[in-house]
């Protein structure tokens, strides 16, 4: 059932931030301003030296077994995952969930052996179709920016069943039309860190992150 529940509370965030840094320390500073400023499903990416640190830190502060309303509730991901041994490796430094920026079998597999919800990037209606017979439950549509908003009905005409969540190319400006167009949620990557990046101010990224839950909202009418 965990699985399940981890499914519903990532779908009930709407926004995944998807962090990059060159640290797991500062990886780790940017989720926790991205979960202060309302965000609460994090993606920290396997390109960060030492990964996994971050993500067993994390894990640590952070529990998606408490009251969403809790200020240490999140859920933490992890994000470019290649293969099955990443996953696992991730798994077991706490991650409760994997995505990764292309369709792997045996990745979707290990995921599904241990019950953690995967989503796998995926361009075609091949390989979307692919990965619902693995099992997947949710499939990442990246790179976003390749796509208008106005692929998902398009997407959904055959595949009804399929929930999609754009990573890449979204922003502040065309959230909204991704969720009214049918997105189940949305990753959100440099747009959320790079002001706080250029500037050393992570306080920016609790702000963004801020901005983005308001305009999730009032694009979900809540």
């Amino acid at each position: 059932m965990k699985k399940l529940k981890i499914l519903q509370q990532l779908t009930e965030a709407g926004v995944v931030a998807v962090l990059r840094a060159d640290s797991p320390e500062e990886v780790a500073e940017m989720a926790r301003r991205a979960i202060k400023g309302g965000i609460k499903a994090i993606e920290i990416t396997m390109t960060v030296p030492f990964a996994l640190r971050a993500i067993e830190q994390l894990s640590k502060e952070y529990s998606s077994d408490v009251s969403p309303d809790a200020d240490n509730f999140a859920i933490i991901g992890v994000g470019t995952v290649l293969d099955p041994e990443t996953a696992r490796a991730a798994i077991l430094a706490g991650a409760e969930y994997v995505v990764a920026p292309a369709l792997n079998p045996d990745t979707i597999k290990l995921c599904n052996r241990y019950a953690i919800p995967v989503m796998p990037g995926t361009m075609t209606i091949h390989e979307i179709q692919s990965a619902l017979e693995l099992g997947v439950d949710v499939v990442k549509l990246f790179p976003g920016n390749l796509y208008s908003p106005s692929v998902i009905p398009s997407i959904k005409g055959p595949l009804p069943q399929a929930n999609i969540m754009p990573t890449g190319g979204v922003s502040l400006d065309n959230l909204k039309d991704w969720i009214k167009a049918g997105a189940v949620a949305v990753g959100i990557g440099s747009d959320l860190t790079k002001d706080a990046v250029k500037t050393g101010d992570f306080s920016l990224i609790e702000k963004k992150a801020a901005a983005y839950i308001a305009a999730y909202r009032e694009a979900k009418g809540l």
